[in-house]
């Protein structure tokens, strides 16, 4: 997926939840407020979802770019 490709899906993702996943396995799901050139975001109502299903609030976060594997964005 080329740059372009990836901003234009993350600007029609905003405002919604998406489920990002980071490097070390963990997984955080949120609302994205936010992002710039170097994918860093900036989630609300963020919450990291355990391997069980069990979730942990964190509240509002701002996740380093180089630290993320996998954006999904809502389903369409």
């Amino acid at each position: 997926m080329s740059v372009d490709m990836a901003v234009k899906e993350l600007e029609t993702s905003m405002g919604k939840v998406v489920l990002i996943k980071l490097k070390g396995g963990k997984v955080i799901r949120g609302n994205l407020q936010g992002f710039d050139q170097h994918m860093n975001l900036a989630l609300e109502k963020a919450e990291e979802v355990a391997e069980d299903g069990k979730s942990n609030s964190l509240g509002t976060l701002i996740v380093r770019g180089d630290n993320i594997i996998m954006i999904s964005p809502p389903p369409s």
